[in-house]
C-alpha cells in the first residue's frame, strides 16, 4: 500500500510524482538501501525452490542486488524516467524532511551466499529494473 505507513518508498514517490507532487525524503536523502527489481526476487525463490545443491536447503538468503543507491539518486531517477512520459515530472522539486527516528542509515545485503551455494547472480540492476518499474507505474497508474 503506497499510502501506508510503512509503505515502500519507491511505490509512494512514484504515485507522488505521477500526481505533480513533491516527494518528502526524510533527512538529507544520503541514506542508502539496496533496492532490487521483482525479478530478481522471483529468480531467487525459483533457484531455491530447484536446488540440488545439499549445502542450499533449508538456509536463508538475502535477496538483493547487493549495492546501495541513496534516496536522492532514487527520487533523481524516478523523476529522470517517469519525464520520459511526461515531461513536467523532472521540474517537480523535492522536499527534505526530518531525519525519521531509528531509521538506520545505510542497509547493504550480501549476497554471497546465495551466489555461492544457489549460483544466484541478479539479473536487473537498480537502474534496469526501476525503468521497468516505472514503465509498469506509468501503464498500470496513470
Amino acid at each position: 500500500d503506497p499510502n501506508g505507513a510503512y509503505a515502500a518508498v519507491i511505490p509512494k514517490f512514484v504515485l507522488q510524482l505521477l500526481k505533480g507532487e513533491s516527494p518528502v525524503i526524510n533527512g538529507d536523502g544520503n541514506y542508502s538501501r539496496d533496492f532490487t527489481y521483482i525479478d530478481n526476487v522471483i529468480q531467487m525463490n525459483e533457484l531455491a525452490m530447484e536446488t540440488q545443491n545439499p549445502e542450499a536447503i533449508n538456509t536463508v538468503y538475502n535477496t538483493a542486488f547487493g549495492d546501495r543507491t541513496t534516496l536522492n539518486d532514487l527520487v533523481f531517477n524516478l523523476k529522470e524516467y517517469l519525464s520520459e512520459f511526461d515531461a513536467s515530472i523532472k521540474d517537480i522539486p523535492v522536499i527534505h524532511g526530518p531525519n525519521r527516528i531509528g531509521d538506520i542509515p545505510h542497509s547493504l545485503a550480501s549476497i554471497e551466499k546465495a551466489k555461492q551455494l544457489l549460483n544466484y547472480n541478479p539479473k536487473f540492476s537498480f537502474n534496469e529494473g526501476l525503468k521497468e518499474a516505472v514503465k509498469w507505474y506509468w501503464e498500470n497508474l496513470k
